[in-house]
């Protein structure tokens, strides 16, 4: 059984696992040899360093930063998307206030 073992153990090795490729028949024709191609050389373009940055160059803006109506548009802007999902489910989220008089649900 052990020689059994062995020999389907090199069967599986030698199909998984590629020769070498020193092996070759003598009868085997001598590879054919090609030319290197010449290499691409690409110019070389000098860029320029920019001078130091001065203070006043620069504007110090953060984008997180909203102003006072900035932020009153995003919450209306919210609050409309929000009715619209709602209104997709069968809820309305209209108004509560329509000419100047509450309306309750």
């Amino acid at each position: 059984m052990r020689k059994h073992s062995a020999w389907i153990f090199e069967l599986l090795l030698r199909w998984l696992l590629p020769t070498r490729g020193c092996h070759r028949s003598t009868g085997a024709l001598p590879a054919a040899s090609h030319e290197d191609a010449p290499t691409l050389v690409l110019p070389r373009v000098l860029v320029q360093q920019p001078g130091l940055l001065r203070g006043e160059d620069v504007a110090l803006i953060r984008p997180y930063v909203l102003t006072s109506e900035e932020r009153q548009e995003r919450r209306l802007q919210r609050g409309r998307r929000r009715a619209l999902v709602l209104a997709t489910y069968g809820i309305d989220a209209g108004p509560r206030w329509i000419h100047g008089v509450e309306v309750t649900a």
